[in-house]
């Protein structure tokens, strides 16, 4: 932080430096241009959810059950992201970390079972060369589940950092930023599970 700079106690630490909060207008911006590889990938989906060639249906393949596990992996590891922010806050390292390792442990059992989902259809005849459908699934599913991981690996190296460091205005500010990015996948995730796998059910 620099010399001049005072700390606000009304203020959360993440907000505390200039640097901090210029990272977290410039990481909305990015999240800008996520949200537009993610339409693109959204308009291919729906216009070629249509042309199956004589590969196995989605409504054939779809488990219900299974993507509603995944949700609310997914959704509760959102929640408990929050509220590891919240004990970040409060200034609660040990705390944050329980919330950080939950969130983490669902993370990972969302994209286990979405590993497990994509071998399954695979023996079933629904690769990626299936057809143009099967394709642009892939595509959007699979983008979705790199985010994911790239975020597991991204909140364990800030871990290991705010250990090493504590909570810092740049550590805070860094960490809030990562959680933006978890809020944002399950956002994007919201939408698949309504335009892809509700639909696909109903429609395919």
């Amino acid at each position: 932080m620099a010399a001049h700079e005072t700390i606000n106690p009304n203020q959360p630490l993440e907000y505390q430096s200039a640097e901090g909060r210029n990272n977290i207008l410039g990481f909305w911006i990015f999240l800008g241009a996520e949200f537009a590889l993610f339409a693109t990938l959204f308009a291919s989906y729906f216009v070629l959810v249509d042309r199956n060639a004589d590969a196995v249906r989605a409504a054939d393949l779809f488990d219900l059950n299974l993507v509603l596990i995944m949700t609310f992996l997914l959704l509760t590891s959102s929640f408990t992201c929050g509220l590891a922010i919240h004990e970040m806050r409060a200034g609660r390292m040990n705390r944050m970390f329980v919330w950080i390792g939950l969130t983490l442990l669902l993370g990972l059992g969302f994209v286990g079972f979405e590993i497990y989902e994509f071998v399954h259809y695979a023996h079933e005849g629904a690769t990626l060369s299936a057809s143009a459908h099967w394709s642009a699934f892939f595509l959007l599913l699979g983008t979705h589940g790199l985010h994911v991981s790239i975020g597991i690996g991204w909140i364990v190296l800030l871990v290991i950092q705010m250990k090493k460091r504590g909570l810092t205005p740049r550590t805070t500010s860094k960490f809030f930023i990562a959680s933006l990015y978890w809020h944002f996948l399950d956002v994007v995730w919201i939408m698949i599970f309504t335009g892809v796998y509700l639909l696909g059910m109903e429609w395919m």
